[in-house]
Parts: C-alpha cells; sequence; structure tokens
C-alpha cells in the first residue's frame, strides 16, 4: 500500500465515532519501520486552546485499515 492509498482514506475514531481528518504524514524511524500517521484535524476538532493543527496518531492505535476508512481508537 502506498502513501497516496492511505491520504484517500478517512480516519475516524471508534471512541467517539468522529472523522478525526486526513492523513498527510507518516511517521518512520531511522530504521524504516512505521510508527505511525500524520492527520490533519478537521476544523471542528482544532480547540482554541490548541494552536496543533495536526494530530499524530501510533500505529498500535490503528485498529483497521478498509477500503474506505482507517479505524483508530485515539483518547484526546
Amino acid at each position: 500500500m502506498r502513501l497516496s492509498d492511505l491520504q484517500n482514506k478517512s480516519v475516524v475514531n471508534l471512541i467517539d465515532g468522529k472523522n478525526i481528518g486526513s492523513i498527510i504524514d507518516v511517521n518512520i524511524d531511522d530504521t524504516g519501520k512505521t510508527l505511525g500517521l500524520i492527520v490533519e484535524k478537521h476544523r471542528f476538532l482544532i480547540s482554541y486552546f490548541s494552536s496543533s493543527k495536526e494530530i499524530s496518531i501510533k500505529w498500535d492505535q490503528i485498529e483497521k485499515i478498509g477500503e474506505d476508512v482507517i479505524l483508530v481508537k485515539v483518547v484526546y
């Protein structure tokens, strides 16, 4: 699977059912192991208290990569 294939999928949190956002990058260590995904948050998830417009999702938080969606378990 290519990064471009992942970028076309919505990232949905299984905890609250909300669409978190879209994948903009992949976090990889020095050995080439995938550590997680960088997701650009949708506007409704961006808080006035947080200036960050992206969220890092660890690889072990990913529950399922489907045809149209990536299901994750993330607590904000």
